[in-house]
């Protein structure tokens, strides 16, 4: 009986022990700091890869999206699953271009009021490629919130952050006004700043 005590201590504090070994330490979660993030104005080149889900008043769709920022031009490929259907859609300067495959390439000078009538909904393109990288549209005004901040109507809340280059950038943002709500989750950034080679 009391060897049977004495194994039955000895495999409690063995069980005690492995449980303690096995404890992992959680890293600290990464948060949204707008002012921590202000040296990407500067980045001249960034790309990622994620899932866009886009709902408005009468509709809603979603999509696989990969986004590449130059100084000249964002081109923002949109795909549904195992790349059908895919959309490419080019601004450069003042010119926007949509490209739906084959002979069916579309331009206008009017890039947001295009994108909107292609989409079926309005997405502001021009201070959305602010927005992404968190920060917001230096030439207009905004007001922070707790993790994000409020400009030309619409709020911009960054919901989970992850850790790229020494940095942070986001993972899961969301982009809403009265009409539209735009759910981005970001899969993998690239950064390359090439003022620095």
């Amino acid at each position: 009986m009391l060897r049977f005590k004495v194994g039955l201590l000895v495999g409690g504090a063995l069980i005690l022990l492995l449980s303690a070994c096995s404890v992992v330490p959680v890293e600290p979660s990464v948060h949204y700091s707008r002012v921590a993030m202000l040296h990407l104005y500067e980045l001249e080149r960034w790309s990622f890869e994620g899932r866009l889900a886009l709902t408005g008043q009468n509709d809603s769709w979603s999509a696989n999206i990969s986004w590449e920022h130059s100084p000249d031009v964002e081109k923002i490929k949109l795909s549904g699953p195992l790349g059908q259907g895919a959309v490419v859609i080019s601004l450069k300067g003042n010119v926007v271009t949509i490209d739906r495959g084959g002979d069916d390439v579309q331009s206008s000078t009017q890039p947001e009021e295009f994108i909107n009538q292609q989409l079926g909904m309005f997405v502001p393109v021009r201070s959305l490629r602010y927005w992404v990288v968190g920060l917001p549209e230096p030439s207009r005004s905004y007001k922070d919130t707790d993790i994000g901040f409020n400009q030309a109507g619409w709020l911009s809340e960054y919901k989970q952050m992850q850790s790229v280059d020494d940095g942070a950038m986001p993972l899961k943002m969301m982009v809403m006004n009265k009409q539209v709500k735009l759910k981005l989750i970001i899969d993998h950034w690239v950064l390359n700043d090439t003022k620095s080679n």
